[in-house]
């Protein structure tokens, strides 16, 4: 599919995500308030959102970075995942909350969340941009959400098309439409 030749059409404009951003990180500067609060970006989709949702976020706030693989077809997982880079540091006397692009299936996330609670955190959340609740595979709720949306193909603001297009700054469609 060239995407370029496609009808684009916006999900979430500049604005909706700013303001939503802004709500997050203020829920969760109320949430970890009293915390020793750090979130864990998991790379490579979540970098553009985690960026702004720690901004927005008015706390000491540790950052690392996780980078996961699902073997698939670039639309789908296989549901085997695996860490390639794991964290830098120790989790005993934090909090931590993990930031993703996009829960889908939810595999990559269950299984990131199990891995980290091995790694002794007082607590652990995760907090998303998109869900996708219909493509679930497993059982779980993000503790926090941008956006809950339908089954669609979802490019922009982090998310890429052939590890391009991560740099839009809005979330879009594309659609099955021709330009």
């Amino acid at each position: 599919m060239d995407i370029e030749k496609k009808v684009w059409e916006v999900l979430c404009s500049e604005e909706d995500l700013n303001k939503r951003v802004k709500e997050l990180g203020e829920q969760i500067t109320e949430d970890y308030k009293d915390k020793n609060l750090m979130v864990i970006s998991l790379l490579r989709g979540s970098f553009v959102f985690c960026a702004d949702l720690v901004r927005a976020i008015d706390l000491k706030t540790k950052v690392d970075f996780m980078t996961t693989q699902s073997y698939g077809d670039g639309f789908s997982t296989s549901g085997n995942v695996e860490v390639v880079n794991d964290i830098k540091g120790s989790l005993e006397g934090y909090d931590v909350l993990v930031v993703d692009d996009i829960t889908d299936s939810a595999l990559t996330m269950d299984y990131v969340l199990r891995h980290l609670k091995e790694k002794n955190p007082k607590s652990i959340k995760s907090c998303v941009l998109l869900d996708k609740p219909s493509r679930r595979k497993v059982e779980l709720v993000p503790d926090y959400c941008g956006f809950t949306i339908e089954d669609k193909f979802v490019v922009g603001y982090g998310l890429n098309y052939g590890d391009h297009y991560r740099n839009i700054p809005y979330v879009f469609v594309v659609t099955d439409k021709d330009r």
